[in-house]
C-alpha cells in the first residue's frame, strides 16, 4: 500500500480496487465529502458537500465494485470502469438519484446504504483518456442509472454545514465535472487482477488498509 499526501506530484500511481482516497474537484478545488447530517429537503438521505478543510477524515472514499459485484483488491481501475465510492465514516455510497438538490435545483447527489450496500444508484463510470484511473490525473464521473455528471454547483450552505459546497449531479459536462484522486491509501497495482464481467471497483468494504 502507498500513502499519498496532499503534495504528492506526477500521474504514475495507479487508483486500484479497495484503494482509500479523496477527490479534489478540479474546478474548485474542494474535496468530495460526507458526514451523518441528512437534507432537509428532497431525499432526506445523507448529505454530500464539498469541503476546503483537506485534513478533514470525513472526505474518505474507499473504491469498490458496483453493486452486486467484486473485483480483486489491487486490481487497476480502467477507464470506462464502472464502480461505487463508499463512505469511509458512514458505510453508505455516493449515490444519485432523481431528486432536486437543495440549493441550485440540479439533480440531488446523496450518500445512501448501510454497511457499504446500497442499489444501483450507487453505480458510477469513471470516464478518463487513458488506460487506467492515474493518481493527480482529471477524471469525469458518469452517474450509471440517469447519465448525469458529479460536478459543484458553486452555491455554499448555511448553518449547520456552513462554507461546504452543493455536490450536484448535472446533464451536461463542463469545469466543474473533473475530479482529481489526490490524498489516500492505494493498494498496490496486482497486475494479475481481473475485472468482474469488465467492471472495475473493489469490493473490499471490510479489508484493513
Amino acid at each position: 500500500m502507498t500513502m499519498v499526501s496532499g503534495n504528492s506530484q506526477g500521474g504514475s500511481h495507479l487508483v486500484t480496487c479497495g484503494s482509500l482516497l479523496k477527490l479534489m474537484n478540479a474546478n474548485s478545488g474542494v474535496r468530495l465529502h460526507s458526514h451523518d447530517v441528512k437534507y432537509g429537503s428532497g431525499s432526506g438521505q445523507q448529505s454530500v458537500t464539498g469541503t476546503d478543510k483537506q485534513e478533514d477524515i470525513n472526505s474518505y472514499w474507499q473504491v469498490r465494485a458496483k453493486t452486486e459485484q467484486q473485483c480483486e483488491r489491487g486490481t487497476p481501475i480502467a477507464c470506462g470502469s464502472n464502480l461505487r465510492l463508499t463512505h469511509l465514516q458512514t458505510g453508505r455510497n455516493l449515490h444519485s438519484h432523481h431528486f432536486s438538490s437543495p440549493l441550485s435545483g440540479q439533480q440531488e447527489v446523496s450518500a445512501f446504504g448501510a454497511g457499504g450496500e446500497g442499489d444501483t444508484g450507487d453505480n458510477w463510470t469513471v470516464l478518463c483518456g487513458g488506460a487506467h484511473w492515474e493518481l493527480n490525473s482529471k477524471v469525469r464521473l458518469k452517474h450509471l442509472d440517469t447519465e448525469a455528471f458529479l460536478a459543484v454547483s458553486g452555491h455554499t450552505y448555511g448553518r449547520p454545514i456552513h462554507g461546504q459546497m452543493e455536490i450536484i449531479a448535472t446533464s451536461y459536462s463542463d469545469g466543474a465535472s473533473y475530479w482529481i484522486a489526490k490524498e489516500g491509501v492505494y493498494v498496490k497495482p496486482n497486475e494479475n487482477g481481473k475485472f468482474l464481467n469488465g467492471n472495475a471497483g473493489g469490493d473490499a468494504g471490510h479489508d484493513e488498509l
